[in-house]
């Protein structure tokens, strides 16, 4: 990651300003013999201390001050002035949540799986007088510290628990950093899980696997089912067995919805036509197919 490092010299709008606007108008009274020589070296040097003294720290930066050496305190947001040569401005940190982003490649998990992980962190400063004395490159410190935990976590889980609790392993990879950071003045406040990547040929074989699983639970539902519907089954012949007259009734309808459909032909056993009536039943069905266009004939 690419960290942007800001200016700690004197140059900025303001000094600039302090400096260039009184030389050039000295420069000019001079010329006219307005003012000596001696009082304008004096003027330019005066203001040349004054523009070296003035820092400008933007509103979400604190610059940390050393004099001789020692801290002597935080300065901005805003302008503020030290006493050159004797102060020096040695940082300025930024309080702003940042983004650092990390990995790690080729870590076994409990199951020695290997798998590449790529994640993020979210994280700021609140304490910057800590951040500035207790540690020398806090991002960089966090970035492998990130990495140095997110593959002791890795190792504690199985491929299928990191697949599938990423929001658990996250947070507990969260509550890790925050521990090791919060003695420097810097909170951990969220981890993000971008991404995990596996072997190829292990995510073919756990394709197949789902795939035969998927199956597998198709046929189980199936019989199930068929179980479900020979128990029905077996109850409806009980019923049939211990009342006749249901079941002539049942083949009765069974007939019926068969015969309503015009071309249609069924076979019933002779023995079914004799013990329930149903030749009979046939036949008015017919009669009244027959009736239906002769009466509409004649209307």
């Amino acid at each position: 990651m690419t960290t942007i490092v800001k200016n700690q010299g004197w140059l900025n709008p303001i000094s600039i300003s302090v400096l260039v606007i009184p030389t050039v108008l000295l420069i000019l009274l001079q010329h006219f013999q307005l003012i000596s020589p001696i009082t304008m070296l004096a003027g330019l040097l005066f203001f040349i201390i004054l523009s070296a003294s003035i820092r400008v720290a933007d509103q979400w930066e604190r610059a940390v001050v050393l004099r001789m050496g020692k801290f002597k305190g935080l300065k901005g947001p805003g302008p503020f002035l030290i006493v050159p040569i004797i102060d020096q401005v040695a940082t300025y940190i930024d309080q702003r949540v940042r983004v650092s982003a990390f990995k790690a490649e080729q870590t076994l998990t409990k199951d020695t799986v290997p798998v590449n992980v790529d994640a993020v962190v979210y994280w700021t400063v609140w304490d910057v007088e800590k951040a500035a004395l207790e540690v020398q490159e806090y991002q960089t410190a966090i970035e492998h510290i990130a990495q140095t935990g997110l593959r002791d976590t890795i190792g504690k889980h199985e491929l299928a628990t990191l697949l599938q609790e990423r929001d658990k392993i996250a947070e507990d990879l969260q509550q890790v950093l925050d521990r090791n950071t919060s003695s420097w003045g810097i909170t951990c406040q969220t981890v993000g899980i971008k991404d995990i990547a596996i072997p190829p040929a292990l995510a073919e074989a756990m394709s197949k696997e789902a795939q035969a699983e998927r199956e597998r639970r198709a046929r189980v539902i199936l019989g199930t089912a068929e179980t479900e519907i020979a128990e029905k089954f077996a109850q409806a012949s009980k019923e049939y067995t211990d009342n006749p007259v249901a079941l002539h009734l049942r083949g009765m309808n069974m007939l019926f919805e068969g015969l309503k459909e015009k071309g249609s032909m069924v076979i019933v056993p002779s023995s079914a036509l004799d013990t329930m009536n149903l030749g009979a039943m046939s036949g008015l069905v017919s009669l009244a197919d027959k009736n239906i266009p002769n009466s509409e004939t004649k209307q």
